[in-house]
């Protein structure tokens, strides 16, 4: 698609050090064709996803890419490098390098320029003509498929422009629609051409990954099982279930897979396709972190000839999770569906109220409605404009989270009760602790009236009519005159015992707080601990408000100290994750935990252990400090609004040196090993010399799971 990239947004004599300069360098192009409205903000959250993941492909290719509000259409800029640039391949330094631009939110059109650029950077003669080609407007129009200039089309291309091959559609690398042609996905796997797998394998396995956030965890799994079952020698499809939905596998891929691996912290959805197959079902994490065992474990199943059937649901609780899962596990499932679908509520509504408070000081929550008094040029009135949108945002946090802890056990059904459940806990002061408990139950009485048997005829009213008001009566009976007084009284004792906490107690909660932050990086205790601050933002008082800061102060220190660790003693660590630490301090100090996580998969009984260390660290000192803050994110960028910010950051860096400190000190205990950069010279000498014959097998597979 000629819109998405046009002669100016090429560079075939691309000068840059570095990935960070080549990206800046691509970035400014398309800064200057008005695509990106702010440029380091735009290449803050390049940064960010270069950091979950390294985006080198073997085969010479870089393709940076994000998701980013700073960006106001899906564009695509190349350079074209002579010196080469690192961007984390195996086979050393890129060439040829994609920058690819997505809007916020913008899911299809991103993945679907990833994908059609997979097609084409599997095909020798494609790259050789990127290679060759002696114009930006002739490698534009190579990339988006059209007719290049006659006099300077280059040679060796596969297919020039409006000559298809007999029996195939001609299609450029930008070329609109999914990998074969169809039309992009829809959210939720509604109307998606189904994922295909390629054919030849002898045993095959298809997976399904996802996380409470959908972005992260959920392709960093995706990428991991990819790469083992290519490295195993089996056919693996992954359906990647993240927060744009998901575009469901072919029934036939299904129906011929010799197993299956779940790798999920929320419910799998449409999980009924699977039954009847060997299955191994685990968390994200684990699918990160040790692919090739859970592609081994599937195999092993499959030959002992154990599967999954469809059996029907003995009980609400044991049908809504998986047979051979805990209610534990089930349970922590249920509420990351809710806390995952809560936190954009959280981090709108404690903003904008935090900035009201900033501007217009701690009595602006008695300012009349803007509705009825509104002064333009009053500061005042601007204050307490933010005060009353932010705290309407927040009033949907008990609800949304009730609601979707419900959707995380009865699918659609369990919206209705459970958004009726979560505002009937706001009403009777039941807060967020009634909002979790409503969300279950409601889920519950949605799960037990289906297994009612109903005649036929009723059935087509059922989802509309019959469940929604029969579970909204359910829980509204319970929620007003049996369960929701206890839990507003036990609601009471925790906001008492936090609005108490001083001293000692306070210190010790903020030390298990830092731990649990540290623990597992955006996991699920770390979800818990954040979950725990986030609804004490519900009651918001002086304990409540500490709580919150502790848990941002500490969840930004992992990600800080490997950029410090990395900076201090690079020699230490791989270019790789030398690479990494930089992207690792703007990750850090917008408090995104998950920057540490390339480290801590990579040297866990080392990092793990050094990163919560230092969280424990800087979640005392930031109770002892009494330091507080009324939004649930933001990182330094919420500095202004934390109570004692000069003892905050003073909290953040004693923690940061710590886990630095301890990290180094590990890492220098251990057994020397070879050194990396000799390993990556000599394999990059190796591939520069082949550049010519690069390998066409699984180079799709590695940009798709790049995303």
């Amino acid at each position: 698609m000629s819109s998405m990239i046009s002669a100016d947004l090429v560079d075939l004599d691309l000068v840059a050090d570095s990935k960070e300069a080549a990206a800046r360098s691509l970035a400014e192009r398309m800064v200057a064709r008005g695509r990106v409205t702010d440029l380091d903000g735009f290449l803050a959250d390049v940064a960010a996803r270069e950091a979950q993941m390294p985006t080198g492909l073997d085969g010479g290719i870089g393709i940076p890419h994000c998701r980013s509000a700073h960006v106001t259409e899906p564009t695509l800029a190349f350079g074209r490098s002579a010196a080469g640039v690192d961007f984390g391949a195996p086979d050393g330094p890129a060439d040829l390098i994609f920058l690819i631009a997505a809007p916020a939110g913008a899911d299809d059109a991103h993945l679907t320029i990833l994908s059609s650029l997979a097609r084409h950077l599997m095909d020798p003669e494609f790259t050789g003509a990127l290679r060759s080609v002696s114009s930006p407007a002739a490698a534009a129009a190579l990339i988006a498929g059209e007719e290049a200039p006659e006099e300077e089309a280059p040679e060796g291309r596969a297919r020039e422009a409006g000559a298809p091959e007999e029996g195939a559609r001609e299609t450029g690398a930008l070329e609109e629609g999914t990998p074969d042609g169809g039309a992009p996905g829809e959210p939720d796997g509604q109307a998606a051409e189904p994922v295909a797998a390629p054919a030849g394998a002898s045993f095959r396995i298809v997976a399904v990954t996802s996380c409470p956030t959908g972005i992260a965890h959920t392709y960093m799994a995706a990428e991991a099982l990819e790469k083992a079952g290519e490295a195993a020698g089996v056919e693996l499809v992954v359906e990647t279930q993240g927060s744009a939905g998901f575009t469901r596998l072919d029934p036939a891929v299904v129906a011929a897979a010799d197993g299956v691996i779940f790798a999920h912290d929320v419910p799998v959805r449409e999980k009924e396709r699977f039954a009847g197959k060997p299955t191994v079902d685990v968390g994200v994490k684990a699918g990160i972190n040790r692919p090739a065992e859970l592609i081994a474990e599937v195999r092993d199943k499959a030959a002992r000839g154990e599967t999954t059937a469809a059996a029907a649901r003995p009980t609400p609780v044991e049908g809504a999770g998986e047979p051979n899962e805990g209610y534990g596990t089930k349970l922590r499932k249920w509420l990351m569906s809710g806390v995952s679908y809560m936190v954009p509520f959280v981090a709108a509504g404690g903003l904008l109220i935090a900035l009201g408070f900033a501007l217009g000081g701690w009595d602006i929550d008695k300012a009349p409605s803007v509705a009825q008094h509104f002064d333009w040029g009053q500061i005042d009135s601007w204050a307490a404009l933010m005060f009353q949108i932010g705290g309407l945002a927040f009033g949907f946090l008990v609800p949304v989270l009730a609601g979707y802890i419900a959707y995380g056990m009865a699918d659609r059904p369990g919206l209705v009760p459970g958004f009726v459940g979560g505002a009937i806990a706001l009403t009777i002061n039941a807060g967020f602790l009634g909002g979790l408990v409503a969300g279950l139950v409601a889920g519950g009485t949605v799960l037990a009236i289906q297994r009612v048997r109903i005649p036929a005829v009723l059935r087509g009213i059922m989802p509309v009519v019959v469940i929604p008001l029969l579970s909204s009566i359910v829980v509204g009976f319970l929620m007003f005159l049996v369960i929701g007084k206890p839990i507003a009284s036990l609601q009471k004792a925790l906001t008492d015992w936090l609005s108490g906490l001083s001293g000692a107690n306070a210190i010790l909660l903020g030390v298990i707080l830092g731990l649990m932050m540290c623990f597992d990086l955006g996991g699920p205790v770390n979800k818990v601990a954040y979950a725990f601050a986030v609804g004490g933002l519900a009651n918001p008082n002086e304990g409540s408000l500490m709580v919150m800061a502790a848990v941002m102060g500490a969840g930004m220190v992992p990600p800080l100290a490997m950029a410090l660790a990395t900076t201090v003693r690079g020699r230490l660590f791989t270019r790789t994750e030398r690479e990494n630490g930089k992207a690792a301090w703007v990750l850090g100090a917008s408090f995104i935990s998950e920057g540490a996580i390339p480290f801590a998969a990579a040297d866990p009984l080392r990092v793990i252990p050094a990163a919560m260390a230092g969280g424990a660290v800087t979640g005392a000192l930031s109770m002892a400090f009494e330091c507080t803050l009324r939004a649930p994110h933001g990182g330094v960028f919420v500095i202004p609004l934390i109570g004692n910010p000069l003892l905050y950051l003073l909290a953040i860096a004693a923690g940061t040196v710590v886990s630095a400190g301890l990290v180094i000190l590990l890492k220098s205990m251990r057994k020397p090993a070879p050194s990396e950069t000799e390993t990556e010279t000599e394999t990059a000498a190796g591939a520069r010399t082949g550049a010519g014959a690069r390998a066409e097998d699984g180079s799709e597979r590695q940009v798709a799971t790049a995303a």
